[in-house]
């Protein structure tokens, strides 16, 4: 039982405590201790019956059956894994930005586990898209294709596709307005961290390192001779897979 509890205290604080829910809040459901389900009637147990603590386990419950547990238990792997990995490296450091993705991408989902699921494991591969990534059976491939090979894994498994699409969509949206338009082509940006984020989660250390870094900012022209009036200077970053 110290290997278990040694392993789970290894893993990264947001992650830890995502995946600990990720597997209570289904186990709860499983025992018929508290009914999660009843997805149809959520707009009137949020509003009417005042059930605010709907859109959170709404997106942490999974149904558990047997036809549907290997799938709950491959998207558990993913989120350990890939979420894992995108806190302790493109996140490293910086626990309020890797919370606020989270809350953007479940805002934007907020009623399934697996396209939250699906979103980070998008960003993750975005960050990292030249790395080969192993697969079923031996199969090697860009990370870029990761996201669309699960989709067809799971689609094939599962039936469906629409839960692994949301998630790639919207971990799409999330990578594009916090870093692909504001920082590789100069546009404004639409997203920021907000400041209380900080105050309860303030960097570690500055920088970004390990599994990837956000691409580079273009240089923006300047106004006049001294760049008075210009655009913001974002500082230099980092171009998304170089070296």
């Amino acid at each position: 039982m110290s290997d278990i509890g040694d392993w789970f205290r290894s893993i990264p604080f947001i992650t830890r405590y995502w995946f600990a829910a990720s597997i209570a809040v289904p186990l709860i459901g499983k025992l018929g201790l508290v009914d999660f389900r009843n997805l149809l009637l959520f707009p009137e147990m949020v509003f009417s019956r005042f059930h605010i603590w709907r859109p959170v386990t709404a997106t942490l419950y999974f149904p558990i059956t047997p036809n549907t547990g290997f799938l709950y238990l491959v998207n558990l792997y993913f989120l350990y894994h890939y979420s894992t990995r995108l806190e302790t490296g493109s996140f490293d450091g910086r626990p309020a930005d890797y919370i606020f993705m989270l809350l953007f991408n479940w805002i934007c989902i907020v009623l399934l586990m697996i396209p939250l699921i699906m979103s980070v494991l998008y960003i993750w591969a975005q960050f990292n898209k030249d790395t080969v990534v192993s697969f079923w059976f031996g199969t090697q491939f860009k990370a870029h294709y990761l996201p669309w090979v699960i989709l067809a894994f799971n689609f094939i498994i599962g039936g469906s596709f629409v839960n692994e699409l949301t998630g790639n969509l919207v971990g799409h949206l999330y990578f594009f307005l916090m870093f692909k338009y504001p920082m590789d082509l100069g546009g404004r940006a639409f997203l920021s961290t907000p400041e209380f984020l900080y105050r309860f989660f303030p960097n570690r250390r500055g920088g970004v390192s390990g599994f990837g870094v956000p691409p580079t900012r273009r240089q923006a022209p300047q106004d006049n001779a001294g760049g008075l009036g210009g655009r913001h200077n974002w500082g230099q970053g980092f171009r998304l897979g170089g070296e």
